[in-house]
C-alpha cells in the first residue's frame, strides 16, 4: 500500500527532502557522533506529520505498542537491533521479564506483546510475560486473533528482585507506560528496568521532550543550512489548569493566541494559504486522550461541559492540570482517500520499520490516534535507512529515508530528555 501526498504545496518539502538526500553522509556521521554522547532509548515510536510544506514529529512514545503492525519482512532488522540494545544494557543477559499494560481484552495490544516477545526470543533471550494485574493469582493464557496465544504470569517480588514461578530474570522490559503511577513493586530493583521508570508518564512531560527536540532540530538545521521550522513544531505550555473548575483558561487563551500568531507569520513567509491551527493536549499521557484541535483563541474560551470532560482526564483516570499547546501540522498523505500519518519504529538507534496510521473519519487537521483508526503495515516497502541518492527526492525510498532521519532526531531528543530527567531524579 503506497501513500499519496495530496497538496499543491510540495515545493518546500521536496527542497527539504533534497537537502536531506544530498547531506546523507554528513547526516549519518553527525548521528553517529550523537550516539557516542547520548545513549539511545531501548525502543521508541515516533508519529510524524507530512503537510507537503513541513515534515515534523508530533509525538514520541517510549513504550511503543504496535510491533504487531510492522511488516514481517523487517523482523531480521528488529532482531539485530534488539541484540545491539541488549549488549549495551546487559551483555550477559539470558532471561528477560516483559511487563505489559494491564489490558486483557485489547487483543490488538496483546498481539503487540506477543510480537515483542518473539523479537526478544529471536535475539537469544528466554522471555516470559509478567503481569501487574492485581487480581492475577496464577498464570492465565489468552487466545489471540491470529491463532496464537499469550500467557500472563503473576509477578512476585523477592527482596529487590522481580521473579515469576521458577524464573529469575536478568532484566525487566516495560511495555507499560506507567500512566497510573509507579507501582511500589517496581521501585528500587537491583535488576535493570528497561526503559527506566522516569521514562513513564508518571514523571515524563511532552513539553520536556519537545524542548530537547528544539535543541536537536536547531543543531540539525545548522548542519543542513535550513530553517528548523520545516521540521520542528512550535509549542508552549500552560500549567495549573483545571478544566472542571475553569481555572487557567486565560493562560490557555493567551498561549493559543500567541502560537497562532507565530504560525501565521511563518505561513506568510512560505506563501502557505492554509489556516493555521494548534493542538491542545495533556502534557502527560497517551492513547490519543485529552486532545483537541484549536483554530482560534475563542475555541478554548468557555468550553462546554462535554469538551471540559474530554480534556480533564486521560489514560488510567489521570487528571489533566498541565497542557502543551503544539503547532498543528496538516497531514496531506492519504491511503485509499483516507487520512494517514507515518509512524516510525526504532530499537536502540536503528530504524526497524514503520506503518501508516489511517482514519477514515478524521480530517487532515485532526488527531488520528482515536477509535476507528487502522494500520497499513506494508506502507514502508523498503527500510528507512536505504535512500536512492540518484533518484528523485520524493521517490519512496527517499521519502521514507527522510522519515527515518526525522524520527531519529526525535529519538535523540528523547535520549537527551531522559538524561536530564535522570540528573534531577
Amino acid at each position: 500500500m503506497v501513500p499519496h501526498l495530496t497538496t499543491a504545496q510540495t515545493g518546500p518539502l521536496l527542497a527539504l527532502e533534497q537537502h536531506i538526500l544530498d547531506a546523507m553522509p554528513r547526516i549519518e556521521h553527525w548521528l553517529r557522533q550523537q550516539w557516542l554522547e547520548h545513549g539511545a532509548p531501548f525502543y521508541a515510536s515516533v508519529d510524524l506529520r507530512n503537510s507537503g510544506f513541513k515534515l515534523a514529529p508530533v509525538d514520541t512514545n517510549l513504550f511503543p505498542g504496535g510491533f504487531n503492525n510492522l511488516s514481517p519482512d523487517f523482523l531480521p532488522l528488529c532482531v539485530q537491533a534488539a541484540m545491539a540494545a541488549v549488549e549495551k544494557i546487559c551483555p550477559e543477559a539470558q532471561r528477560f521479564m516483559l511487563i505489559p499494560e494491564n489490558h486483557t481484552r485489547n487483543t490488538f495490544y496483546l498481539q503487540n506483546v506477543a510480537a515483542l516477545a518473539i523479537i526478544l526470543r529471536q535475539a537469544g533471550l528466554d522471555v516470559r510475560i509478567g503481569s501487574l494485574l492485581p487480581d492475577l493469582a496464577e498464570p492465565m493464557t489468552l487466545e489471540l486473533p491470529n491463532g496464537g496465544n499469550l500467557t500472563l504470569e503473576p509477578v512476585r517480588r523477592q527482596g529487590n528482585r522481580l521473579v515469576l514461578d521458577g524464573f529469575n530474570p536478568c532484566a525487566i522490559v516495560l511495555n507499560n507506560d506507567l500512566s497510573g503511577g509507579i507501582p511500589d513493586i517496581l521501585k528500587n530493583l537491583e535488576q535493570s528496568v528497561i526503559p527506566p521508570l522516569h521514562a513513564g508518564w508518571a514523571v515524563r512531560r511532552k513539553s520536556n521532550h519537545f524542548a530537547a527536540y528544539n535543541q536537536v532540530a536547531d543543531n540539525f538545521a545548522d548542519l543542513l543550512g535550513i530553517d528548523q521550522w520545516l521540521l520542528n513544531p512550535y509549542f508552549s505550555t500552560c500549567g495549573e489548569i483545571n478544566f472542571h473548575e475553569r481555572t487557567g483558561e486565560e493562560c490557555l487563551v493567551a498561549k493559543v493566541d500567541d502560537l497562532l500568531t507565530r504560525i501565521r507569520a511563518k505561513y506568510r513567509e512560505y506563501d502557505i494559504e492554509h489556516e493555521p491551527f494548534v493542538i491542545v493536549k495533556a502534557d502527560a499521557g497517551t492513547y490519543g486522550m485529552g486532545i483537541m484541535t484549536v483554530k482560534s483563541p475563542d475555541d478554548v474560551r468557555g468550553l462546554n461541559r462535554k469538551q471540559r470532560n474530554k480534556m480533564s482526564v486521560v489514560k488510567e483516570g489521570l487528571e489533566v492540570n498541565e497542557v502543551m499547546i503544539q503547532e498543528g501540522i496538516y497531514t496531506f498523505e492519504n491511503i485509499n482517500e483516507a487520512v494517514a500519518e507515518p509512524v516510525v519504529y526504532m530499537i536502540d538507534h536503528y530504524v526497524v520499520g514503520g506503518f501508516y496510521r489511517v482514519h477514515t473519519g478524521r480530517g487532515v487537521d485532526e488527531n488520528l490516534n482515536a477509535p476507528g483508526m487502522h494500520f497499513e503495515p506494508l506502507a514502508f516497502e523498503t527500510p528507512c535507512s536505504l535512500p536512492d541518492c540518484a533518484g528523485k527526492p520524493d521517490a519512496l525510498p527517499n521519502r521514507f529515508y527522510a522519515y527515518g532521519v526525522v524520527a531519529r532526531l526525535a529519538l535523540l531528543a528523547a535520549a537527551i530528555e531522559l538524561e536530564a530527567e535522570e540528573a534531577t531524579a
